[in-house]
């Protein structure tokens, strides 16, 4: 309540520091604390909607994975999505609300690209008419101090970031603390991309492990000619998917040139890849 209360017009951010400090304290803290924020955000009163906005950001960039997973649920983005529907509260709900909710939405379509459910919701929004065109998103609007970052960041890794970083923080001038907040979102960007690339190294190699035991089992019962037709249509199926998956392994290990562990567990799938479609071609295709 301190932190979103619309009689004061600043940020409370010792409140919102202490908001951001409850949940992650806590084990549910990201579930309490996104239904707290979305009946807040849901306010007929501006300034409270405004300010519980400014603490739903700040949790995002101070309370990690946990809180990510439960934001980036349909549970809540819905409740977002309420306060831009005119079927629900977008009727009356400020035009500044609105935008900022759009903002917020947007960003984490920027930042999070691997949360299929928010890039769902914004394109609803958009498929709706209820978000004509993207949003800027405001060089000037300052972030507050970021959360200690986790290792390998790359403000850990990139020693001249790290110093011009800290040198804009302590600066007094709006323009070093706007290049402050640019340079901050320039590197989660990068971060998130990061992330997201190594999400679909996992998941490509992954599908590839399990598409090469499948088709294992299902072309040494070709051999033996127990193969039903349902399990030929299966593994002429497997044998496409897997034709599809080589070009991206391909370009998987062109992005993971400089990182020699993560390299050598593609290669290492794609050469199980490329003899299991040697098999097929032997076994089936030849027949």
């Amino acid at each position: 309540d301190k932190a979103t209360d619309p009689s004061v017009s600043e940020e409370n951010w010792e409140c919102i520091q202490q908001f951001c400090d409850q949940v992650n304290a806590d084990s549910e803290g990201p579930l309490f604390a996104l239904r707290l924020l979305a009946h807040k955000i849901q306010s007929p009163q501006e300034g409270e909607a405004l300010h519980a906005l400014t603490v739903l950001e700040t949790c995002v960039n101070n309370c990690g994975d946990r809180f990510h997973s439960e934001m980036a649920k349909f549970r809540f983005l819905n409740e977002l999505i309420k306060v831009l529907s005119p079927k629900y509260y977008g009727i009356w709900s400020s035009e500044k609300v609105k935008s900022r909710v759009t903002e917020v939405i947007f960003s984490w379509t920027v930042w999070f690209p691997q949360e299929v459910k928010i890039q769902d919701a914004y394109q609803m929004l958009k498929k709706q008419g209820i978000v004509k065109e993207d949003p800027k998103l405001p060089e000037d609007k300052i972030l507050p101090p970021p959360s200690p970052r986790p290792q390998n960041s790359i403000f850990d890794t990139d020693e001249e970031k790290s110093k011009l970083l800290a040198r804009l923080l302590k600066s007094s001038h709006p323009e070093d603390l706007q290049a402050a907040n640019r340079l901050i979102q320039s590197v989660v960007k990068e971060e998130q991309e990061k992330s997201a690339q190594v999400s679909r190294r996992a998941s490509t190699i992954r599908e590839v492990s399990e598409n090469v035991k499948r088709m294992d089992v299902l072309l040494e019962n070709h051999r033996r000619h127990e193969l039903s037709p349902a399990d030929h249509e299966a593994l002429q199926a497997l044998f496409q998917r897997s034709e599809k998956l080589r070009p991206l392994l391909f370009r998987l290990a062109s992005e993971a040139v400089a990182d020699e562990e993560a390299l050598a567990e593609i290669l290492q799938a794609s050469d199980k890849l490329s003899q299991a479609l040697g098999q097929y071609r032997q076994v089936v295709a030849s027949q």
